[in-house]
């Protein structure tokens, strides 16, 4: 994992789900650098999905596979790898722009499989 692979993805947040809300779930994996709930520019609620910098690799692996699927709430949590999207001129965000990747794999592949 590199620097950027410390920055996870959470979709299917609650509307309710605070920062503060995420910091409590992640800190048991390790030290929580930053939480962002990004929110809906129009009616001023959260969009129901966040990103929570680990300070490390090793704990943002570790929130992945605890809570990729774990149930709060309602809500199945859909956890992963934040990426960096490349730069383009139709993002709004400009490059830097953090996202969720598309699909992750948690547990290596078992040899012999394909």
């Amino acid at each position: 994992m590199n620097i950027m692979q410390t920055k996870v993805y959470i979709d299917n947040l609650a509307a309710v789900t605070t920062e503060r809300d995420l910091t409590e779930l992640f800190s048991p994996y390790g030290n929580v650098a930053e939480v962002n709930v990004p929110m809906d520019r129009t009616n001023g609620r959260p969009r129901g999905f966040g990103f929570v910098t680990m300070a490390t690799p090793e704990g943002a692996r570790a929130a992945i596979r605890a809570l990729h699927g774990k149930e709060i709430g309602t809500h199945n949590l859909i956890v992963s790898e934040a990426w960096l999207h490349e730069e383009r001129t139709s993002s709004p965000g400009g490059a830097g722009v953090h996202a969720a990747v598309p699909a992750i794999s948690i547990e290596p592949p078992l040899k012999g499989a394909s």
